[in-house]
């Protein structure tokens, strides 16, 4: 064995395939696109799942059963130490309240509030959903909890 044959071909970055950059290249003339057909015009591509006009897999497998997930509520999760952290004594949280602040984003058709951390400031919370801890710990204190229907 030659000790410089060890790293011989090998290298950090393979180069670019340049094609339609003459014969020579080996990428030339029809530049990789083979002769003719559907594929070697500008603009072709195949469509996802596609396999070369054989069956599909998702159509050869059977189909069955129904997830509700699409239908389902999309619930944005709040934390009581963010309660702490955004807001004074005596503010009223709201999910519009919330959504100022930065603390929920996006669409959403439920704002629930979960016990981790704790709370030392008196707050009324308006908000759709509550874990038992934070309902208790909000109350504790002093504050007020309101679901909104």
């Amino acid at each position: 064995m030659i000790i410089d044959d060890v790293h011989r071909g090998i290298h950090k970055r393979k180069k670019r395939k340049r094609i339609g950059r003459g014969v020579g290249s080996g990428h030339g003339k029809t530049s990789g696109r083979g002769h003719k057909g559907y594929g070697s015009r500008a603009g072709s591509s195949t469509r996802r799942g596609f396999e070369g006009g054989q069956t599909p897999i998702f159509m050869r497998v059977a189909k069955r059963g129904f997830n509700n997930r699409a239908f389902a509520d999309v619930v944005a999760i709040i934390n009581l130490y963010d309660l702490e952290k955004h807001f004074q004594d005596g503010d009223d949280v709201t999910p519009e309240a919330l959504k100022k602040k930065g603390l929920v984003h996006g669409n959403f058709d439920a704002v629930k509030l979960l016990g981790n951390g704790e709370l030392t400031k008196k707050l009324n919370v308006k908000l759709h959903r509550f874990s038992a801890s934070a309902e208790e710990k909000v109350t504790s204190i002093g504050g007020k909890v309101e679901p909104i229907v």
